[in-house]
């Protein structure tokens, strides 16, 4: 009788009404701005906005081509509750302290099967994570062992089975066919610790349905390629070895998700650019050498975005030789890399708007200042859009070597070739212009320096 109501709300729910709205009650928040935000992977673009009353209730009216998926109503960076709109009315109530452990649904059968699962998943996870330390280590002819081996089964088996009847019940339900990609493979209680892993490595994308491109407009993809390469994750690893482990999780990730173009170009994007951000240029640049955005064209002109980036990614290896850029400087005169015949050559891109520019630059100048004879050059391309703030600061620090910019942040030549999408980015470069190094912070630049200009000329 339960099942037959619910199936019959549900299809009321979905089929009968068209989406018109969200409705919420955020307690102690008062006159505030309150955002709609649509999700696709890690990535939110602004919908909407209202301003809620001073008890804090807001009301969004949504537009009748809303694109079904997870969206975000936000305050604060850290205030935000996440929602699936799929043709209801949406109400809720929270905190604005504490939105999620307070949430509530009053209305969507959707969002409240997902606060169901998140809920569920939150303390199985918990009592998983308590029992496998003595599935691991108590001993196994123990009569205990056997009752907790059991436990950690029954528990995975349960939400599996909760999931599978939801499945019969909705098999539209966004929230189900979100919660079936995020799901993991049952692990047997009395499978040992490390042939476990190989287990989650292999089986992790064994079930996920790689033909639901409606799933897109949700993080689900993101939170799962997130937690399989947290299985390859060793805090005893140095970069090289967790470079050799991501690259195996990658070779898996993005042949199970080839089958759907549309799924595989997004993984492949969002993996190229977390590696970047991270700098593990060696992932990144077998990523570049295996794999290709499906949709690019071998025309040069009519490359993809994604696959122009991996092709500059092959370029820019340690070892390959660095493109020539030619960029201005505050007079206009135009710098071209090319052109220096320095021993070394720092090419390093940053901001007065980035803090960690800010603090390096001085240090930067100390060492470049000791040079008894110039072996060092740096190139400083700025990707600041205010000439005032570049020169000034150019000034003030007294900066004597290179300084460039196109005046454009992000969108100039030379970030584009060289695949700038964070500052600082730096190349250390020999006098024939190939990569030696490529460090991300102070200390790994000061170490690449002292490496190769070791001569009594920088001590």
């Amino acid at each position: 009788m339960r099942k037959a109501f619910l199936s019959g709300f549900l299809f009321l729910s979905f089929f009968g009404f068209a989406q018109n709205s969200i409705d919420a009650t955020i307690h102690s928040l008062g006159k505030s701005k309150v955002y709609l935000l649509s999700i696709n992977g890690e990535r939110t673009r602004v919908a909407d906005s209202c301003l809620s009353d001073s008890l804090g209730r807001l009301h969004f009216n949504l537009p009748s081509g809303c694109i079904p998926g997870l969206y975000r109503v936000g305050w604060s960076k850290s205030g935000f509750v996440n929602l699936i709109l799929n043709r209801e009315n949406v109400k809720f109530e929270t905190w604005a302290g504490s939105p999620l452990d307070s949430l509530k649904i009053l209305s969507s059968l959707e969002n409240q099967i997902l606060r169901t699962f998140t809920v569920m998943t939150g303390i199985n996870q918990t009592k998983l994570e308590l029992l496998m330390p003595v599935v691991d280590f108590y001993p196994v002819k123990d009569k205990f062992y056997s009752s907790v081996s059991t436990e950690f089964e029954t528990i995975q088996k349960v939400q599996l089975a909760f999931l599978d009847s939801l499945t019969r019940l909705y098999p539209n339900s966004y929230a189900v066919r979100m919660e079936k990609v995020l799901q993991t493979p049952n692990i047997p209680g009395s499978m040992p610790a490390a042939t476990r892993m190989e287990f989650l490595k292999q089986h992790y994308w064994d079930k996920v349905d790689f033909t639901d491109t409606a799933l897109l407009h949700s993080n689900v993809f993101a939170d799962k390629i997130i937690s399989y390469l947290a299985i390859y994750q060793n805090n005893r690893f140095n970069q090289k070895q967790l470079e050799t482990e991501f690259i195996k999780a990658v070779t898996i990730a993005l042949g199970a998700a080839s089958v759907n173009p549309d799924i595989y170009k997004f993984m492949l994007d969002y993996l190229v650019g977390g590696f970047d951000k991270y700098h593990f240029d060696d992932v990144i640049t077998y990523i570049a050498d295996n794999f290709q955005d499906p949709f690019s064209c071998e025309d040069a002109a009519r490359k993809s975005a994604l696959q122009k980036k991996l092709d500059n990614f092959k370029k820019l290896a340690v070892g390959k030789t660095s493109p020539d850029i030619e960029v201005p400087d505050s007079k206009g005169n135009k710098m071209r890399l090319l052109s220096l015949r320095n021993e070394f050559i720092l090419l390093i891109f940053w901001s007065t708007q980035c803090p960690h520019c800010t603090e390096m630059m001085p240090k930067l100048k100390a060492f470049y200042d000791k040079q008894k004879t110039k072996r060092l050059e740096v190139m400083a391309v700025s990707l600041d859009t205010s000439k005032a703030s570049w020169t000034s600061f150019i000034k003030t620090e007294k900066l004597n070597w290179i300084n460039v910019s196109e005046l454009k942040g992000y969108f100039g030549k030379a970030e584009d070739e060289y695949n700038v999408y964070a500052t600082p980015t730096m190349y250390l470069l020999d006098r024939d212009k190939k990569i030696i190094a490529k460090p991300i912070t102070w200390r790994e630049l000061e170490q690449a320096l002292n490496q190769n200009l070791n001569s009594e000329g920088t001590k």
